[in-house]
């Protein structure tokens, strides 16, 4: 054995990589899943902080309103009330995302809860100059899921595309099954559609697409987390230019979960 081969057996192991045993794909979701957990901790614990200083903002305007009979004064203390509230409604936002309420999962129909959901935000719709419809099938479509937070994430889906839309814009909604294990609900817009670049980052709680002409908010990370809670996920058709169809997939109710 020369010299060089017996200096190549001695040498001390090289200690593998602590991502050797991962694939991109892997390494990718391994990210994603901790960038998920600290944006839900920051969430969560600003949320703590900035909602007692706005309820105590709130609180105290809607004191001073009761006495006050100057109207120009009345309209500001009204203005910070509102915009107080609109703050903590953002805020509450942060915290279903960070910690969602335990679920409480039952059979419904999601054709039923659709139509709630298009009365809900019909005014907000009507106010803009667009249409909402709803297009279902005549048999019911049936889930397991918790309908007070399904609700939630329907109406922000819908608000989403609506804030999406200048005058004269659409909305279609329509549930419908899929096969014996998965129902969805499609709601399609004709707006500007979702550029590649925002595409991704579209359900994180911090990011905003209105400079690519769509608001984001906080309303689809709010939306991702309650649907994902179920079990099921959203998929996004879209392009610049050609609207945007967002599909919520969820277990259909033969497979209780």
């Amino acid at each position: 054995m020369d010299e060089a081969e017996q200096q190549r057996r001695d040498a001390p192991a090289v200690a593998p990589s602590p991502h050797a045993a991962f694939d991109n794909d892997e390494f990718r979701r391994a990210v994603e899943h901790a960038k998920l957990d600290a944006m839900k901790e920051l969430a969560y614990g600003a949320s703590h902080e900035i909602n007692n200083p706005l309820a105590n903002i709130a609180a105290r305007a809607q004191t001073m309103l009761r006495t006050e009979r100057d109207e120009s004064n009345r309209r500001m203390l009204t203005a910070i009330h509102r915009q107080a509230m609109r703050a903590h409604e953002m805020i509450s936002d942060l915290m279903l995302f960070a910690r969602p309420p335990r679920m409480h999962k039952e059979p419904l129909d999601l054709v039923g809860l659709l139509s709630r959901v298009v009365e809900e935000v019909r005014p907000l719709a009507e106010e803009r100059g667009i249409l909402v419809e709803q297009t279902d099938p005549d048999t019911e479509v049936d889930a397991v899921a918790d309908p007070v937070q399904l609700e939630v994430a329907v109406a922000a889906l819908l608000t989403n595309s609506i804030e999406a839309l200048d005058a004269g814009g659409e909305v279609a909604a329509a549930a419908r099954r899929i096969d014996d294990l998965w129902v969805i609900v499609e709601v399609s817009d004709n707006g500007p559609g979702v550029p590649p670049a925002v595409r991704e980052h579209m359900f994180d709680p911090f990011y905003s697409g209105r400079e690519a002409g769509r608001g984001l908010g906080f309303g689809l990370s709010k939306c991702w987390r309650i649907i994902t809670e179920h079990g099921g996920r959203i998929d996004v058709d879209s392009g610049p230019g050609r609207g945007a169809r967002f599909t919520l997939w969820l277990p259909s109710n033969s497979t209780d979960q």
